[in-house]
Protein backbone atom coordinates (compact mmCIF):
# COMPACT_ATOMS: atom_id res chain seq x y z
CA UNK A 1 0.00 0.00 0.00
CA UNK A 2 1.29 3.56 -1.12
CA UNK A 3 2.16 5.86 1.49
CA UNK A 4 -0.77 8.28 2.78
CA UNK A 5 -0.24 12.11 3.31
CA UNK A 6 -2.43 12.70 6.79
CA UNK A 7 -4.83 15.93 6.55
CA UNK A 8 -7.76 16.76 8.53
CA UNK A 9 -11.06 15.37 7.55
CA UNK A 10 -13.78 17.84 6.48
CA UNK A 11 -16.42 18.78 8.66
CA UNK A 12 -19.34 16.22 8.45
CA UNK A 13 -23.20 17.54 10.07
CA UNK A 14 -23.24 13.90 11.21
CA UNK A 15 -20.84 14.78 14.02
CA UNK A 16 -21.64 17.68 15.24
CA UNK A 17 -19.92 17.80 19.04
CA UNK A 18 -16.20 18.25 19.38
CA UNK A 19 -16.47 14.11 20.64
CA UNK A 20 -14.73 13.03 17.51
CA UNK A 21 -15.07 9.15 18.70
CA UNK A 22 -18.38 8.31 16.29
CA UNK A 23 -16.44 9.78 13.79
CA UNK A 24 -13.70 8.18 14.07
CA UNK A 25 -15.15 4.61 14.27
CA UNK A 26 -17.55 5.52 11.00
CA UNK A 27 -14.41 6.82 8.71
CA UNK A 28 -12.62 3.18 9.75
CA UNK A 29 -15.65 1.46 8.88
CA UNK A 30 -16.37 3.55 5.68
CA UNK A 31 -12.60 3.02 4.54
CA UNK A 32 -12.76 -0.67 5.00
CA UNK A 33 -16.30 -0.94 2.91
CA UNK A 34 -14.66 0.84 0.51
CA UNK A 35 -11.83 -1.22 0.38
CA UNK A 36 -13.91 -4.92 0.18
CA UNK A 37 -16.06 -3.22 -2.49
CA UNK A 38 -13.34 -1.72 -4.98
CA UNK A 39 -9.86 -3.31 -3.80
CA UNK A 40 -7.06 -2.36 -1.74
CA UNK A 41 -5.60 -0.64 -4.20
CA UNK A 42 -8.78 2.19 -5.49
CA UNK A 43 -7.68 5.62 -5.49
CA UNK A 44 -11.20 6.16 -4.10
CA UNK A 45 -10.92 4.59 -0.35
CA UNK A 46 -8.08 6.67 0.02
CA UNK A 47 -9.43 9.36 1.17
CA UNK A 48 -11.59 7.32 4.34
CA UNK A 49 -7.81 6.33 5.19
CA UNK A 50 -6.63 9.73 5.46
CA UNK A 51 -9.85 10.44 7.33
CA UNK A 52 -9.82 7.97 10.15
CA UNK A 53 -5.90 7.99 10.74
CA UNK A 54 -6.51 11.92 11.59
CA UNK A 55 -9.06 10.95 13.90
CA UNK A 56 -8.55 7.67 15.43
CA UNK A 57 -5.70 7.44 18.08
CA UNK A 58 -3.34 4.64 16.79
CA UNK A 59 -3.87 2.31 19.57
CA UNK A 60 -7.58 2.31 18.41
CA UNK A 61 -6.60 1.37 14.88
CA UNK A 62 -4.50 -1.23 16.05
CA UNK A 63 -6.69 -2.89 18.15
CA UNK A 64 -9.61 -2.65 15.29
CA UNK A 65 -7.22 -4.01 13.04
CA UNK A 66 -6.64 -7.00 15.47
CA UNK A 67 -10.49 -7.49 15.98
CA UNK A 68 -11.02 -8.12 11.73
CA UNK A 69 -8.48 -10.48 11.90
CA UNK A 70 -9.90 -12.31 14.68
CA UNK A 71 -13.50 -11.97 13.20
CA UNK A 72 -13.96 -9.85 16.75
CA UNK A 73 -14.79 -6.37 15.32
CA UNK A 74 -17.63 -4.61 17.20
CA UNK A 75 -18.71 -2.59 13.82
CA UNK A 76 -20.93 -3.67 10.42
CA UNK A 77 -18.18 -3.82 7.68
Amino acid sequence: MHALQLETAPADFRFPTTNQTRHCFTRYIEYHRCIAAKGEEAPECDKFAKYYRSLCPGEWVDRWNEQRENGTFPGPL
